[in-house]
């Protein structure tokens, strides 16, 4: 195997990929969670299934009519899906190295989706917020993080990507090895 011609480190290859797997895995998680039905409580009890349709109804962003139709959609059920599913898949393809630029331009129009559903403006706590927020928020990091991992052929360090690479690559005959 030859190695990827890079001006970066091994160091900083490592970081990229560390943060690749780790966003990897937070998409993926994220899925798989909403996916996951029934789901129980510390109480033994089912929780409702998960659905976009709250989140969608109390988008406050500049496209938040649009994103109140969506919530109100009788297709919700197909959306959840969706959205769960695109997770699960983003998750896998970035934790794997694996289609990852396309994982990483994915990532990012889901990211920013969910920054414009609800950019943080107020600076006061929200309901149901993890922190106190005012413009940069968890979703516009992760998404600055991704950015940087699209700008890095990171599955070319580490991953499935430089696999499939290699397996297109024409191996030489033996006449040429000889050579």
């Amino acid at each position: 195997m030859m190695p990827v011609r890079s001006t970066t480190t091994a160091a900083q290859q490592t970081a990229l990929v560390l943060l690749r797997t780790l966003v990897g895995w937070h998409f993926l998680y994220e899925g798989y969670f909403k996916l996951l039905r029934p789901a129980w409580g510390r109480d033994g009890e089912p929780l409702a299934a998960w659905s976009a349709a709250g989140y969608l109804k109390a988008s406050t962003g500049p496209l938040a009519g649009m994103f109140h139709a969506l919530g109100d959609a009788p297709w919700i059920g197909a959306l959840d899906t969706m959205i769960a599913g695109g997770l699960v898949l983003i998750g896998l393809s970035l934790m794997l190295g694996l289609f990852t630029r396309v994982g990483c331009a994915a990532a990012l129009l889901m990211l920013a989706m969910f920054y414009v559903s609800a950019i943080p403006m107020s600076g006061l706590p929200e309901p149901r917020a993890e922190g106190v927020y005012l413009i940069v928020n968890k979703n516009l990091i992760e998404a600055a993080g991704v950015f940087v991992l699209l700008l890095f052929p990171t599955g070319q360090f580490a991953g499935l990507d430089r696999w499939v690479r290699d397996m297109r690559r024409p191996q030489a005959s033996m006449s040429e090895v000889q050579a």
